[in-house]
């Protein structure tokens, strides 16, 4: 096999069909969703319940850390409709951590834990040399009935579209700490400081049980690495289908466009943990979107799921077109290693 350099963020669809898919061990006839491209979680059959199972690490920040470690890992279980009912953490620390900031992420977890009404379980923690700062791995973990999830790939060719909160929610949180000293130089410091409570909206824990409550909900996707733009190819991809979404109808928050326009970053392109995309019927999506703002919740109904054969896009304010064929690039990582800061 050709080697090639692998860039930094998740791995690109070809390397994991490539590299991954083929290497998941023993096939089970209990597991009814795997791994797939844009798949948010694991769902298991356990008769007439299933168990919904994903994992996922925080490594772009060090500011909130525990906290996104919760709230990220229950998204991803959330997008299936279902509850997050426990979680497992595993923690590689760096050789020069101490105490006092061991406390910090411990807190952070307990409070958004305790937030979201999960419990945390076990896992692991040990201080490495093989880290240069920390690395929180979470797992999450629910149960339902075994008719009453929803699948990413499940989007169906008619259905409305509906974007929650906004573009770029955990992106605006992390850069607002991680590039404190370069915004302040650009951005009015009133609007950082808010920008910093963003933080407090990275769960689509009611986003997604509000859609549910409505229903006829046929597949949702946080918007996480490659914000909505990468949320919305993930779902065109899972499911087979195109879409065409209108950048014009995104929220966007002021804070976000801020920052954004001071790092020459595309907000649809940034990672967005709390925005929830939510596929639906056309004759729900008023009905879901007016729920979510009865809850406080911003939403907006952004475009809608076509044939494949129609592609997959998002019609720019300027006229052009974001091919959503091609592999989103996160725009984090890109800022952040412009900066000399470790990702």
């Amino acid at each position: 096999m050709t080697q090639q350099p692998l860039s930094v963020g998740k791995l690109e669809p070809n390397i994991l069909e490539q590299l991954v898919f083929g290497c998941l061990g023993a096939v089970n006839s209990r597991v009814i969703v795997g791994p797939k491209i844009g798949e948010d979680a694991a769902i298991i059959d356990f008769k007439d319940r299933v168990l919904v199972v994903h994992s996922d690490p925080i490594t772009g920040t060090l500011e909130n850390i525990g906290w996104l470690a919760i709230n990220v890992c229950t998204n991803d279980v959330a997008t299936r409709g279902i509850r997050p009912q426990w979680v497992l953490i595993v923690m590689l620390l760096p050789q020069d951590f101490n105490s006092e900031q061991l406390n910090r992420i411990t807190q952070q977890m307990n409070k958004a834990a305790k937030k979201l009404d999960v419990a945390i379980i076990g896992g692991h923690t040990e201080v490495t040399s093989s880290v240069n700062r920390p690395v929180v791995v979470a797992t999450a973990i629910g149960e339902a009935e075994k008719e009453g999830f929803v699948r990413t790939s499940g989007a169906e060719i008619g259905d409305c579209i509906i974007v929650t909160k906004g573009a770029a929610i955990e992106g605006t949180a992390i850069l607002s700490t991680e590039m404190d000293k370069f915004l302040h130089l650009k951005v009015d410091k009133r609007l950082i400081r808010s920008a910093r409570n963003f933080i407090q909206m990275t769960s689509v824990l009611d986003d997604a049980l509000t859609a549910m409550e409505i229903g006829e909900v046929h597949a949702m996707h946080d918007a996480t690495e490659g914000g909505v733009a990468g949320a919305l190819q993930e779902v065109a991809w899972a499911s087979n289908i195109g879409i065409m979404a209108y950048e014009e109808k995104i929220p966007i928050h002021k804070e976000t466009e801020a920052i954004c326009d001071a790092l020459n970053i595309d907000a649809l392109k940034t990672i967005s943990s709390g925005t929830l995309l939510i596929f639906c019927h056309p004759n729900k999506a008023e009905k879901i979107v007016n729920a979510l703002r009865r809850k406080g919740i911003k939403a907006s109904i952004v475009g809608e799921a076509l044939k494949k054969e129609e592609g997959c896009h998002i019609l720019r304010h300027d006229g052009s077109t974001l091919d959503l064929s091609i592999p989103v690039k996160e725009e984090l990582w890109t800022i952040l290693e412009s900066h000399n800061i470790p990702t």
